[in-house]
């Protein structure tokens, strides 16, 4: 597939990329070779290949999911600037 001038001035416009009107026929030229290389990669036989995330196959580390009460409320709170009552304290900022 080739993209004409008047495409590109479009994509460009539709993007909201100031371009150039001289500078046209070369970003026509690159998108046709944006095309022409994702034409090429429908070409690849993909059957039976599984999708994959990463290039490495890992898996993240998982915690248990058990419910628990918390219980950790000073751990938490230490952390905080300004903390009463058992809640976070934070300055007002709507009058």
């Amino acid at each position: 597939m080739s993209i004409d001038i008047s495409t590109a001035r479009k994509v460009a416009h539709l993007a909201r990329i100031a371009v150039k009107e001289e500078d046209l026929p070369a970003l026509a030229g690159e998108l046709s070779a944006v095309l022409a290389f994702m034409e090429q990669l429908n070409e690849v036989d993909v059957e039976g290949v599984e999708p994959m995330t990463s290039v490495t196959p890992m898996r993240l580390k998982r915690r248990a999911d058990v419910v628990t009460d918390g219980n950790i409320q000073a751990q938490i709170l230490s952390n905080a600037p300004d903390a009463r009552e058992g809640f976070f304290a934070v300055p007002k900022v709507v009058e």
